[in-house]
């Protein structure tokens, strides 16, 4: 199948739909002190809104990537160097969050103070991107 006979409104509905409930997950993973997991599941609500963004920009499919300042770049936002620092640190917690060579390290660092700064961060990035 050919990008022009695919429906981007809907695939764009889908990264969208699919971010708010992944969002809406780290906020419950936040609540009940699941911290690492929380942290696992902000970035995941970024990139999929990212990847709506990509989508929307570009009238073609998200790529494969997890690198959230590259998929801003597709989706032709303009970042800061705060917004830039940030994205690298979420980023790395989906790769902290999946392999298990880093699990244990992103566990102890992923106390509540920590978490708490990262989820307000990524709060204020995936309300940025909805806008």
């Amino acid at each position: 199948m050919t990008d022009e006979k695919i429906n981007f409104k809907k695939v764009v509905d889908f990264w969208n739909e699919s971010a708010q409930n992944n969002f809406e997950t780290a906020e419950f993973l936040f609540n009940g002190k699941k911290y690492a997991d929380c942290l696992f599941f902000c970035h995941l609500a970024i990139e999929k809104a990212l990847k709506g963004l990509v989508v929307k920009e570009t009238k073609t499919h998200a790529p494969y990537s997890h690198n959230l300042v590259d998929l801003a770049k597709l989706a032709n936002l303009q970042l800061d160097e705060q917004k830039i620092d940030y994205l690298i640190e979420i980023t790395g917690f989906n790769i902290a969050g999946r392999y298990d060579d880093y699990k244990l390290g992103f566990y102890k660092k992923c106390d509540k103070s920590y978490t708490d700064k990262y989820f307000k961060i990524s709060k204020e990035i995936y309300l940025w991107l909805k806008k």
